[in-house]
């Protein structure tokens, strides 16, 4: 077969190409963005321009961001590099039940979106492969449930997190991760109230028997 060389100004070009495409799938595989909303064309010196309807889908993704973040008492980004499809799907039905939002949004995006809100200070660990945990209703739902899976899996890391509108490292969030949730401490603490109680009920009956006799 004939070896074809081209001059090295198709060889970019080719290149270039061959580098869009490559954006394309991986748009398409892992936010489902579709073939219109991805970079389709080059400008004059190869660069890189951005169709309409391109820059209308990134907004629309860093419109739903805001929306889950607003209202939310916390977020926490974590690495989830080194988990199987299997292991992924068994960590979103536990967030799901404790009413946690999962998802792996594009770093460039969730900047955009927490840009001036309390939700900010994660920028600065946006890096590399990010998931972002959010829960309305329990401030320390993420990351406690997220600890459950590390520990299970043995895989990810916590990367830092927003609680109630404070800024955590990752080492802060483990300490908030290793908090019982309301309902575990509420029932420590009605049964710290209730066995005194129920010793002296005991004690009364044991004393009534022991009369009736």
């Amino acid at each position: 077969m004939r070896k074809l060389n081209f001059p090295p100004r198709y060889k970019i070009k080719i290149d270039l190409a061959l580098s869009m495409e490559k954006s394309v799938r991986r748009a398409r595989f892992f936010y489902g963005v579709p073939y219109s909303a991805c970079p389709a064309r080059t400008g004059k010196k190869g660069e890189l321009t951005m169709s309409v309807e391109a820059q209308k889908a990134k907004q629309v993704i860093i419109d739903e961001i805001k929306e889950k973040l607003d209202g939310a008492q916390s977020a926490v980004v974590i690495d989830y590099m080194g988990i199987t499809v299997a292991q992924a799907d068994a960590m979103r039905k536990k967030l799901r039940e404790a009413n946690v939002d999962y998802t792996v949004y594009k770093n460039t995006l969730v900047k955009r979106a927490i840009a001036g809100t309390e939700f900010e200070g994660l920028a600065e660990v946006l890096d590399g492969p990010s998931a972002l945990a959010i829960s309305k209703d329990d401030a320390t739902a993420p990351a406690r449930v997220l600890n459950e899976v590390i520990k299970d899996f043995k895989k990810m890391e916590f990367k830092a997190g927003v609680v109630e509108g404070n800024f955590f490292d990752k080492d802060g969030i483990q300490t908030i991760a290793d908090i019982p949730s309301r309902d575990v401490l509420l029932a420590k603490f009605l049964g710290s109230i209730q066995s005194p109680v129920s010793k002296a009920v005991r004690t009364f009956q044991a004393i009534a028997d022991a009369k009736a006799e």
